[in-house]
């Protein structure tokens, strides 16, 4: 096991394990400056340390053995992370035969203060954005609806912890939840992953805040996703996705390019439906995988319109329901609707990203 030298972060999160063990500390956290958290801000405060739970104490064992990693010091961080009592509950799916509704979760995400807030990014931004696109081929008002959607532009970027986060979800993740024990073990790898990250800094791994799932920055990445796609993009040697506009931009562009962003093609086209041969059964069977050519969509009676019926790729079938008195919408998705969809599993999300986009692009022409 590679012995690594205690530095003052790390000698305080040892001291503060003993001192969990003990009291608990009321005092809110302030975000350090040094690694772009600047920001003071108030966290959300959890209840018991981890210090005293045996599983926990274990997994911080086999990280350290697994990851060359101080053992004392992945114990004291671990230990002094605090069980976020309404974070569990947060994880569990909505009543079964609940009707989703497009318009309303799109009410939430496409509204004048988010647009104007994406058209200042974007003017403020313009070269980064174009320089993304040349290097990654993502086009801007892609990135732009990303950060927009995720945290509006950083202005959200979550008050939680995400040690307690991370360890709330890794060693209380609710049983209640269909795949519980595939979630749990989720977490627990990107726990393994922050930690390893944090190990490798002078920050006080405590510190780092974000949403209740532990994802961080303005564009919300888990810790293994920083450690996959997130870049220096402009070279001033560290990575800061809290603070700096141009890494932000470049890990995100990064990000779909490494899932098969393809430049030039459009992540949706109109459809409509050709009633006398529709096998909607058929055509939803694979859910948002692109799965059809063009051709045996249309034999399935589902007719891309405009330049999609010439589409060399393939397409899904996209349906979003629109609450109970309304028929559903449909798009017809290509391989790039895919790719946003790898950022959160949602077609509700993807079509939000791409309708802030549209309309922050379309702001931005007036």
């Amino acid at each position: 096991m590679r012995s690594i030298l205690l530095t003052p972060s790390r000698a305080a999160a040892a001291a503060a394990l003993i001192a969990v063990c003990c009291a608990w500390s009321t005092a809110a956290v302030a975000q350090k400056s040094s690694s772009g958290r600047g920001a003071a801000v108030n966290p959300v405060r959890g209840s018991t340390p981890y210090a005293t739970r045996e599983d926990a104490m274990q997994f911080a064992d086999e990280v350290a053995e697994r990851r060359g990693l101080d053992r004392d010091w992945v114990r004291a961080t671990i230990g002094s992370a605090r069980f976020l009592p309404n974070v569990p509950r947060l994880m569990l799916p909505g009543p079964v035969g609940t009707v989703k509704n497009w318009q309303t979760y799109r009410s939430r995400f496409i509204d004048p203060v988010r647009i104007a807030a994406g058209v200042r990014f974007w003017r403020a931004n313009a070269d980064l954005l174009a320089r993304a696109e040349q290097v990654y081929g993502v086009p801007p008002e892609i990135i732009v609806g990303i950060i927009g959607v995720e945290t509006i532009y950083g202005r959200n970027m979550g008050n939680f912890r995400v040690i307690d986060a991370l360890a709330t979800l890794s060693f209380d993740f609710p049983d209640g939840h269909p795949r519980a024990a595939e979630r749990r073990a989720f977490f627990r790898g990107e726990l393994e992953s922050f930690l390893s990250t944090e190990s490798r800094t002078a920050d006080d791994p405590l510190t780092p805040l974000g949403s209740y799932a532990g994802a961080m920055g303005m564009p919300q990445f888990m810790p293994s996703s920083m450690a996959k796609y997130a870049v220096d993009f402009d070279g001033d040697g560290r990575i800061d996705l809290v603070n700096n506009p141009a890494d932000v931009i470049g890990s995100v562009a990064n990000y779909f390019k490494s899932f098969g962003w393809r430049p030039g093609v459009p992540a949706i086209y109109p459809v409509h439906f050709d009633e006398a041969r529709l096998q909607k059964d058929v055509l939803m069977a694979p859910d948002i995988l692109p799965t059809f050519s063009a051709d045996s969509f249309v034999a399935a009676g589902a007719v891309p319109e405009g330049d999609g019926i010439h589409h060399k790729g393939l397409f899904a079938l996209i349906e979003l329901q629109n609450g109970a008195d309304a028929p559903p919408t449909y798009v017809a998705g290509t391989r790039n609707f895919y790719v946003i969809t790898r950022y959160n599993w949602s077609s509700y999300y993807a079509m939000s990203v791409l309708d802030l986009g549209q309309e922050v692009k379309a702001a931005m022409e007036q």
